[in-house]
């Protein structure tokens, strides 16, 4: 399949030409679904918490003593989609001019508010200055229809360079004569619960490489304001995706791409190549958090509380899984009323169902036990489903014949098959991306990641490269496939923690404005 130039070219990208050919299989022979068993829902895989949990929860993370605590926020997305509408009004606009009744149409209605609310945008300021050299104000232009001369502004390099730049360098939020940044926003919910004992916060980026500059620019820039501010000190680190998690391209009949040169042609391997990333962090426990999902300072006490909170719940089922992991790795013998505990403890607090014949003997069952126990674990918050595409919190199918929790994303299930569909219709929550995480074991030693994610859950979808069409390979997802072995802990927080921004005019929602 390969020749001698692709063999070199692959390893040069630090890849594995046998990985390599087990991808152009997957192209070939599609991914198996995710079986599932059952929706996840509160009482039924999903905690409530009470007021009177939270507080314990939250004692118990605060109380705690040299924690090595990291903040992990993928930030290497562009903003371009944020954008796109835009971009389309913009193309049509300047190919057949202004019409009247352009912005009355429905598929122009974001571009309407856009430009009827442009004042409430944190980055109007910026974009009001730099079109201060036109003779003309943004109202002035817009009253003329100049939209062309606006949009140009906001989006080319020639301007703000906002259609190029990635989203945590967008200024989101305005603070009266201020304005704050995605990734500055980050800096501050930093302080509020990522902060160790000696009052230093770690807040570790994964970027990309032409970005990387970029962000370490701005947060030199204001960084002693925030450490100042929030009486902290901030250890901010970079990482960028390897180029040895890139995937192969194939054409439409699954041969290999190839670029003009005749050079096989690779791609981003989508979020669950971080888990590279996220395996190098030497850290004990890992928030991580979409850089996206932020707010202003005034609506972050739900989200600092329920961070604590979880992260307390973590701290508690870390100490109690560790303990029986200390007990099951002993000599000596472990009665049955012990066995039965641990068992049940599996089962109820971590919703883990092995199959009995595997646990019918005392030292069978010690040994599936141990390897159950003895994973990296995670506490994830979950959402109610609002509408929002994407993945879930389910009961699933695991290839060692047990069930446990997943999140699953709807390419992962068998739409065509009326039990799978049923299952995914019944879902009630929603992942947003609110993970705590533990990445070491019993005996301090750091896990390596990639022996606990599932190969068989990423997927492909259908791109194009110099006009000509191709199918593209995403691995496992970070939060799904590429953590589908961890013990999985789901717990529900409040619709207000989560507040993406997946289009320009999301920031024009309550929740990212300013006080009135």
């Amino acid at each position: 399949m390969f020749r001698d130039k692709d063999i070199q070219q692959i390893n040069k990208r630090g890849m594995n030409p046998k990985v390599t050919e087990k991808q152009i299989g997957y192209f070939k022979h599609g991914f198996p679904h995710m079986r599932l068993v059952k929706a996840a829902t509160t009482g039924h895989g999903i905690n409530l918490l009470t007021d009177k949990q939270i507080k314990e929860l939250t004692e118990t993370y605060t109380s705690a003593k040299s924690i090595d605590l990291v903040k992990f926020v993928p930030a290497s997305g562009a903003a371009s989609r944020m954008f796109k509408a835009l971009f389309e009004f913009d193309e049509s606009y300047k190919q057949s001019g202004f019409d009247d009744k352009m912005l009355s149409k429905e598929a122009y209605k974001h571009v309407k508010e856009f430009f009827d609310r442009i004042g409430d945008f944190a980055f109007y300021d910026d974009l009001s200055q730099l079109l201060h050299k036109t003779g003309k104000t943004i109202p002035e232009l817009i009253k003329q229809h100049e939209y062309h001369i606006i949009l140009s502004g906001l989006l080319s390099n020639n301007g703000l360079n906002y259609g190029n730049l990635p989203k945590g360098l967008l200024k989101f939020h305005r603070y009266g004569k201020y304005s704050r940044t995605a990734v500055e926003e980050h800096l501050a919910e930093g302080a509020g619960y990522a902060m160790n004992s000696s009052g230093l916060v770690k807040i570790h980026l994964t970027v990309s490489p032409e970005h990387q500059k970029g962000f370490e620019t701005l947060i030199k820039k204001v960084l002693k304001d925030y450490e100042s501010a929030y009486k902290a000190k901030f250890d901010i680190s970079f990482s960028v995706q390897k180029p040895s998690t890139d995937t192969i391209a194939v054409d439409m009949n699954n041969e290999p791409f190839r670029e003009k040169d005749g050079s096989l042609y690779f791609r981003p391997g989508g979020h669950g190549a971080l888990l590279e990333n996220l395996n190098d962090l030497s850290e004990d426990i890992v928030f991580i958090k979409n850089i996206d999902n932020v707010v202003p300072d005034h609506l972050k006490s739900d989200t600092y509380r329920y961070k604590k909170a979880l992260a307390g719940m973590l701290l508690a089922y870390r100490e109690k899984i560790f303990g029986y992991l200390n007990l099951l790795e002993t000599k000596q013998d472990i009665d049955k009323k012990k066995l039965d505990e641990i068992g049940s403890f599996l089962k109820e607090d971590l919703c883990i169902h092995i199959n009995s014949k595997k646990t019918a003997i005392a030292e069978g069952a010690r040994q599936v036990f141990f390897q159950k126990l003895n994973r990296p674990i995670r506490v994830c918050g979950m959402v109610r489903n609002e509408g929002e595409p994407g993945g879930g919190p389910f009961w699933a199918m695991n290839p060692d014949g047990s069930i446990s929790l997943q999140i699953v994303e709807t390419s992962q299930i068998d739409r065509h098959d009326p039990e799978q569909e049923a299952i995914r219709l019944s879902s009630s929550h929603f992942n947003p991306v609110d993970l705590i995480c533990s990445i070491k074991d019993y005996k301090g030693n750091k896990f390596n990641l990639q022996n606990y994610l599932d190969p068989n859950t990423g997927f492909i979808s259908k791109k194009f490269r110099n006009g000509k069409p191709l199918k593209a390979l995403e691995l496992p997802g970070l939060w799904n496939g590429s953590m589908s072995d961890w013990i999985s802990i789901f717990v529900e927080v409040p619709v207000s923690t989560f507040n993406p921004v997946k289009t320009v005019c999301d920031l024009l929602r309550p929740e990212h404005l300013g006080k009135k």
